[in-house]
Formats: C-alpha cells, sequence, structure tokens
C-alpha cells in the first residue's frame, strides 16, 4: 500500500516539475531567462517542508537542522546547470565585486581539489562551500534544491559522516519524503527542458559557481 501511495505521489511531483519546467522554457523564448520557474519551484518545496516540520513538532520528530549547523555544508553539492545559474545570478546581483572574488577564488580552489578525485572520493570529501560565512549560507534564498531538501533528523549522525565519512554505518538520519518529493520535482523540470532543446547537465556547486563567476552563463 505505501507503495502505491509513494508511487502516485512521486508522479506528481514529476507532473508539477514537469509543468514549471515548460513555464521556463517559455520564459527562455520569451524573456531568455527562467528565474520566475526556478523561484517557483524553490518555493513549492519551500512550503512542503514547512508543512513536513509543522507535522514533525506534531508528532515530536525531532529535526536538528538550524541557522549555524552547517556540518552539511561541508559535503559535495550536485546540482543542475540551470540551478547553478540562478545562484550565479543572484551573487551577482547580491554580492559586491569584492565579495564575490571571494566566493570565486573559495570556488575555483575547492574545485581544483575536487576535480581530482574520483567519484567515489568525492562524496567523501569534507570542505566548506564557497559560500559558507559564519557557520552559514551567504545565498541561502538561491540555494539549490539539494540543500533545501536536506532534512537531519539526527545531529550526531551528521557530525559521524563528517568526521568518518568512509565508515559503512555512517549515514546521516535524513527524513526520506522531502529527498524524493524535491528530486523527483527537480527531474520533471529537467525533462521538460530536455525536450524543448534546452540542456542542463549535473555540476558540482563549486564547479558550477566558478564557471558562472567566469563566464556569465551555464547553458
Amino acid at each position: 500500500m505505501k507503495n502505491t501511495i509513494f508511487s502516485e505521489q512521486d508522479r506528481l511531483f514529476y507532473k508539477d516539475g514537469y509543468l514549471l519546467g515548460e513555464q521556463a522554457a517559455e520564459q527562455v523564448k520569451n524573456e531568455n531567462s527562467f528565474s520566475g520557474a526556478i523561484e517557483t519551484m524553490y518555493e513549492a518545496i519551500d512550503q512542503l517542508i514547512d508543512s513536513l516540520l509543522k507535522m514533525a513538532d506534531r508528532n515530536g520528530i525531532r529535526i536538528d537542522c538550524r541557522k549555524g549547523c552547517s556540518w552539511c555544508c561541508h559535503q559535495p553539492v550536485f546540482a543542475n546547470s540551470y540551478e547553478l545559474q540562478y545562484l550565479g545570478e543572484f551573487v551577482k546581483k547580491n554580492f559586491s565585486s569584492e565579495e564575490q572574488t571571494v566566493v570565486l577564488h573559495k570556488a575555483k580552489e575547492k574545485n581544483f581539489r575536487t576535480s581530482q578525485l574520483s567519484g567515489k572520493d568525492v562524496l567523501n570529501y569534507k570542505a566548506p562551500c564557497p559560500l559558507l560565512e559564519d557557520n552559514a549560507c551567504s545565498a541561502y534564498p538561491a540555494r539549490p534544491l539539494a540543500c533545501r531538501i536536506y532534512l537531519s533528523t539526527k545531529l550526531s549522525s551528521c557530525i559521524r559522516f563528517f568526521e568518518l565519512p568512509e565508515a559503512q554505518d555512517s549515514i546521516p538520519e535524513l527524513l526520506d519524503f522531502p529527498l524524493r518529493a524535491g528530486r523527483m520535482m527537480n527531474q520533471g523540470f529537467f525533462e521538460a527542458l530536455k525536450e524543448n532543446s534546452i540542456f542542463s547537465c549535473e555540476l558540482r556547486l563549486e564547479e558550477g559557481i566558478a564557471g558562472y563567476l567566469e563566464s556569465g552563463n551555464l547553458l
């Protein structure tokens, strides 16, 4: 029964993402931008997570994520290039030229290190996000979907994963539903763009930020 329900929910989130992707493709044709559609997708996920947090609180389920806790901000973050384009645009609009230079330096430095690693080693590599400032995200409103759907139910599991990433039992304890919802919505968005000949690819956050700040475009 649960599998049937989740399967239906997956389809619904995929459909929502797909419809937003179609809107984004239309925006690109008319305005050469799809930031509005990405903002709508992020708002939908944020509203879902707010509801989940309230429900968790009513049921006595602890969510340990809060401002100032940045263990997960040292993990690798992967995002589609349209998300990183949106993030880069936010940095360009809201950061001073000096702040952008600092972010670019951090991003290039981290990208140099991570680009030398194998896929498995990248997943276990720990280094601060280029946008991490005083244990908080300096571009929080524009953070990628992967950051938004990451909800830990046990702080100690995050700390253990930071300190012992290669241990087999070192796995962050996360809420599964927002992970699935976010991934399905993003997949629908991606497929709609692809069908409209707007191609995206998955990049590491530091790779995308460095690329955007240097070239001004990722698509």
